[in-house]
């Protein structure tokens, strides 16, 4: 029998896969094999630990060294030193980016203190693609005790219980949901998790998919014996083919071990799990547009009631949860209701998995209790705005979402602060932005998603956000006037009045957030015809400033010669002709020139 003395884990999500990790795998494997250490040590793939910043991640145990950036050219160092002689690699373990420190183990590093990692507790430790693995640590037990030990009303309270919220966005209480689909009248129901996932710099279901799949299978499982179900769907998009792999994979271990499919660990209980990808349209993330999706018609909402848990699939009772609310079922049936309770603030339980993407350090996963603040995201575990440069704002939520400026960064972060602060959970995007950032211009790139994804339905949504994109972009492009913002707050809070579906009545929160928060850039735009933060081009231009020493680089490396001055003597430039190319900025050796 071979005796392993150390596993070498290789992250192997998309974010490490596009980074290289599958090269250093197979490096790895190789230079193994040539030094005879195969026997003792064993590779594992896993799914992602969540700092995507630093990859590809490389842990080895028993010591827990954690390995960042590693790419195939380290391999030979890192068998040799630490594999084959126990030497720790320095050159490859992670720094703080403040500190600089130096820290070996996982544990230590500042991204994961804060943390408390629930649903993604599997995430880049076990194989995602070994069901053997995920029942080592547990898995499945859920299930047998669901199906052995509670009748399916006690399941449906111990979820009520539990205080869960859906996490797709919306926060309705996963419990009450699944009563109302378990009391609908009905000879057939489905149980649907929406894995659609669209909004910019969103990645949480993708990550759980690919690392912890049969967690969210068994969460399923149980929500169809809870509400009588025994037929699912996982409506996943397209772009998203490793997950897609992975959860293929995992339906049939599930069901080579029974159990899924018919009569699951000989209790009766049937439950068939099948998968529909979609092609990428953000409107589908809409539950009633995904169900339309699904039946194989154009992704449309339709009104409401009756509700999906009444009459959805096919017009059955159907109960819709996404990918981090299903993955939360297992541990709250194993552990209890009191348990998962205890965690969050009394209104938002458990926990929250969020993306960090934007000006901030530590770019990845983090999954944190409910009620942390926003700063600690921020701070703490996103490790602070790279450069040096001053927060500005984060919006969370993704396009249905909102931005929050620097006096909220002590917000606690749950369902009902946000929402009174003019944003709101949504299903987890959190991009941070700095100084250099126009609010005026990130209003626009979010509405101009909303507006080309709109399904085009229903007039408010289909009209009333092209108007305000053409408003915004007047703005931005120094044609603003001045009854503008009025009219942006007029339209937004018809379009949120009157619109079809959920998706387009919250399509004009990043204007009215923005409005609230920073109406003095909108009005710096429409007044003064002026970007603050020199991003839009039509109303920003490059000034020269006193550092000026007269050397004459900026006005050789003008293209149109719109600077002039004499040598030893302040320059300046002739706006009129200015293209706003930067060419002079990047020459100039003393920063004497800025954008504003």
């Amino acid at each position: 029998m071979e005796h392993i003395r150390a596993h070498v884990l290789i992250c192997a999500g998309t974010g490490c896969v596009s980074s290289g990790s599958k090269k250093v795998e197979a490096a790895l494997r190789a230079e193994l094999a040539r030094t005879g250490l195969d026997k003792e040590v064993k590779v594992v793939e896993t799914g992602c630990h969540g700092f995507c910043e630093m990859g590809p991640i490389v842990i080895v145990y028993p010591e827990g060294v954690f390995y960042c950036r590693v790419q195939e050219s380290d391999v030979p160092e890192l068998v040799e030193s630490h594999l084959y002689k126990g030497r720790v690699v320095e050159r490859l373990l992670y720094r703080e980016p403040v500190s600089h420190e130096k820290i070996p183990h996982y544990d230590e590093i500042g991204f994961y203190k804060k943390q408390m990692r629930l649903v993604l507790a599997n995430c880049g430790h076990i194989n995602p693609e070994s069901i053997e693995e995920y029942i080592a640590v547990g898995g499945y037990d859920a299930l047998a005790k669901a199906l052995t030990e509670m009748t399916p009303e006690q399941v449906v309270a111990e979820v009520k219980k539990s205080g869960l919220r859906g996490r797709g966005g919306g926060g309705f209480p996963t419990g009450l949901k699944w009563e109302f689909t378990r009391n609908a009248k009905g000879d057939k129901k489905y149980v649907v998790c929406n894995a659609d996932e669209g909004d910019p710099g969103a990645f949480m279901d993708r990550s759980v998919l690919e690392g912890d799949p049969h967690r969210v299978i068994e969460g399923m499982a149980i929500c169809g014996y809870a509400i009588g179900a025994d037929e699912g769907y996982v409506y996943v998009r397209a772009e998203y083919p490793l997950a897609i792999k992975r959860l293929k994979l995992a339906i049939k271990q599930a069901e080579d071990m029974g159990l899924l499919g018919d009569n699951i660990l000989g209790t009766g209980f049937n439950f068939h799990l099948k998968i529909k990808e979609g092609a990428g349209a953000f409107v589908c993330g809409e539950e009633t547009a995904l169900l339309a999706s699904i039946e194989g018609k154009r992704g449309m909402p339709r009104p409401r009631p009756p509700f999906p848990a009444i009459s959805g699939l096919w017009g059955k009772p159907t109960n819709i949860n996404n990918v981090e609310t299903f993955a939360n079922v297992p541990q709250i049936i194993t552990r209890g209701a009191d348990w998962y309770a205890s965690i969050g603030t009394e209104r938002s339980k458990g926990t929250k998995v969020f993306a960090l993407t934007g000006r901030i350090n530590n770019t990845g996963l983090a999954e944190v209790p409910m009620g942390i603040t926003m700063r600690e995201i921020i701070y703490d575990i996103g490790g602070g705005i790279p450069g040096g440069r001053k927060f500005k704002a984060v919006q969370i939520g993704g396009p249905s979402g909102g931005c929050l400026p620097e006096e909220l960064l002590d917000l606690p972060i749950d369902y009902d602060s946000l929402t009174q602060a003019g944003a709101m959970m949504g299903s987890g995007g959190l991009v941070v932005m700095d100084e250099t950032t126009c609010m005026v211009d990130v209003a626009k790139f979010f509405l101009n998603f909303t507006q080309s994804e709109s399904c085009g339905k229903c007039t408010p949504c289909r009209e009333g956000t092209k108007r305000m994109l053409e408003i915004l972009t007047r703005i931005t492009e120094g044609k603003g006037r001045p009854d503008d913002i009025a009219l942006l707050e007029d339209l937004a809070k018809n379009i949120k009045a009157t619109a079809l579906c959920g998706l387009g009545q919250t399509a004009p929160n990043p204007v009215l957030s923005t409005l609230r928060y920073f109406r003095h850039e909108y009005e710096a735009h429409i007044n003064d015809k002026r970007c603050p933060a020199g991003v839009c081009a039509k109303l920003s231009g490059y000034q020269i400033t006193e550092l000026c020493k007269g050397c004459g680089l900026c006005k050789k490396a003008c293209p149109v010669e719109a600077i002039s001055g004499e040598i030893k003597g302040r320059h300046s430039i002739n706006q009129a002709k200015c293209i706003k190319c930067g060419a002079c900025m990047a020459k100039c050796p003393f920063k004497a020139i800025i954008k504003g």
